[in-house]
């Protein structure tokens, strides 16, 4: 498959470090992003729309400035994400691991998804939810708050 890129575009890609770019650059085509980054670093600016996508990882993703949106999509992996600066949406999907994420921003939202470990995660500015996961069954509000500083609600 060929994507066609423009010139600003091809000099950004073709410096050596890591990247930070709107989705809306390589046209919302998250499969375009992942070719042509070919597992470089890179932080996506804004908003990340990715809901009922069939995508199973995101990569080499260091970060996400905005929201990003996963429910109801295929992933599998967070990849290499680190941080996500609004909320996090993981609503029915069947990924197990947070993995190497250490922080989001604004709810993290994984009501009636299959994660059952925190990974790294260190820090939610906002709302837990937990409503029909692995995760309010194995732990209580308590012990999920001496693993991850939670500024607001747990619900469950």
């Amino acid at each position: 498959m060929k994507y066609l890129i423009n010139e600003r575009q091809y000099n950004l890609i073709k410096e050596d470090k890591e990247l930070s770019f709107p989705f809306v650059m390589f046209n919302n085509d998250w499969d375009m992003v992942l070719s042509v980054m070919k597992g470089r670093p890179f932080h996506i600016q804004g908003d990340l729309d990715l809901y009922k996508s069939k995508v199973k990882s995101l990569g080499s993703l260091k970060s996400v400035g905005g929201n990003l949106y996963l429910h109801n999509s295929k992933i599998l992996s967070l990849g290499d994400l680190e941080y996500v600066g609004g909320d996090l949406d993981l609503y029915n999907t069947k990924l197990h691991s947070l993995g190497n994420l250490k922080s989001v921003g604004g709810y993290l939202y994984l009501a009636h998804s299959e994660v059952e470990s925190l990974g790294d995660l260190e820090y939610v500015g906002g709302s837990l939810y937990l409503r029909n996961s692995p995760l309010s069954e194995k732990y209580s509000e308590e012990e999920i708050r001496q693993m991850v500083d939670i500024k607001d609600e747990i619900k469950s």
